[in-house]
């Protein structure tokens, strides 16, 4: 009989422990979201980040059409940029992009994005390419340094969407 009233107060107490949880689980407020990012008009841009950043997209897509690309060294770039951005994996991208966009011709700044979190400036541009039905944005990022920090290629969206 002892042990039968010492199992029933186990399981009570389990359970009680359990509804406690549960309770102050759902009074907990949730986390509130903060904006990290902020659009910065590009006439109160930094012309020569703007420059850079212009001049750093240009020099990969450009390399697609003269199969030559000239590496970034460590005033240009983070080691991450210098170790990622390769002849060998420009040359394997160019070949699918030629394919299938054609030619690059020239790059449009869209608009530029702060990111507070990182203090990193994003440059979307909209990449011009020979074949019509290419739409492609091609984001370069850069830091406080002006040097490249990520550079990435996507598809097109009117919506800015963070990389994540």
């Amino acid at each position: 009989m002892k042990k039968v009233i010492i199992l029933f107060s186990l399981i009570a107490l389990m359970a009680s422990c359990k509804s406690k949880q549960k309770a102050s689980s759902a009074t907990k407020p949730k986390p509130v979201e903060v904006a990290t990012d902020a659009r910065i008009p590009i006439e109160e841009l930094d012309p020569e980040q703007k420059k850079r950043a212009y001049e750093f997209g240009k020099r990969i897509l450009n390399a697609c059409n003269t199969s030559r690309f000239k590496p970034f060294n460590s005033s240009e770039a983070t080691p991450s940029v210098i170790a990622n951005v390769t002849e060998s994996k420009i040359t394997k991208t160019c070949l699918k992009f030629r394919l299938k966009y054609g030619d690059f011709k020239d790059l449009t700044l869209v608009e530029v994005v702060r990111n507070k979190k990182d203090e990193t400036n994003v440059y979307r541009y909209k990449a011009d390419y020979s074949k019509k039905i290419a739409n492609k944005e091609l984001r370069v990022i850069m830091n406080e340094e002006n040097k490249l920090v990520a550079i990435k290629t996507t598809d097109w969206t009117d919506k800015y969407t963070p990389i994540k």
